[in-house]
């Protein structure tokens, strides 16, 4: 059995405080709105944890079609399929705010998820979680209308649920990224946005140049039949 000095220790392992002293191999970075974090076919070394921030991630097919493929923010990971053997980038990743990321070479992380159990058993939740995001939005973008998947997006945005108070989403997130998102047009974005604004579900902090604020009932979009 594990002594109780063990389990408290375990009880107060606090993963930001170890990530932000993990030692060799990781490196702070202050990386400003809209410069590129890393490429497409970049060299995949590392793995970057998001202390402060927005980053959008985006991949571009053989044709040229870009795609974003989430926008992650404080409190994620990213880049971390460097870590199962992936030799160079698959998609991009972006600053859409000013970030702060903590970047952590892949064999400092490596180490420490074996040497931490505490750590390992945070991180391995956090693939979890991303993994069933993706069947969820696999099954959005089958079996639901643009404007449901328009209403969802914007409501993970806006991280409700998580913490019961909508936050402000992305400064200045364009329709062309939305459209993206969802898989649809710009024009049909733009269309279900002023729905949603006439209908009181989400409003422009500052005007249509500010912050995108969204209301909890947005959600009467996604459930309704």
């Amino acid at each position: 059995m594990k002594s109780s000095a063990a389990m408290n220790k375990n009880r107060g392992f606090n993963p930001d405080t170890f990530l932000a002293t993990i030692g060799d191999g990781r490196k702070l970075l202050s990386v400003p709105k809209k410069d590129t974090i890393f490429a497409q076919g970049d060299s995949a070394d590392s793995v970057f944890y998001i202390q402060k921030g927005k980053v959008r991630l985006t991949v571009v097919s053989k044709a040229g079609k870009e795609a974003t493929i989430a926008i992650v923010s404080q409190g994620n990971f990213f880049g971390e399929g460097s870590l199962a053997g992936q030799v160079q980038r698959m998609g991009s990743a972006g600053a859409m705010t000013d970030c702060e990321l903590l970047r952590v070479d892949k064999r400092a992380m490596m180490d420490a998820l074996h040497r931490e159990h505490a750590f390992s058993d945070m991180f391995v939740a956090y693939l979890l979680a991303r993994n069933i995001r993706y069947e969820e939005d696999l099954v959005d973008q089958i079996f639901n209308s643009s404007e449901k998947r328009l209403a969802r997006v914007l409501l993970l945005l806006a991280h409700f649920g998580k913490e019961g108070i909508p936050e402000t989403v992305v400064p200045k997130i364009s329709q062309e990224t939305l459209a993206e998102m969802i898989g649809t047009t710009r024009s049909r974005v733009s269309y279900f946005m002023n729905r949603f604004r006439k209908m009181g579900f989400i409003h422009y902090a500052g005007g249509v140049e500010g912050g995108l604020q969204v209301h909890s009932s947005l959600l009467n979009v996604v459930l309704h039949d």
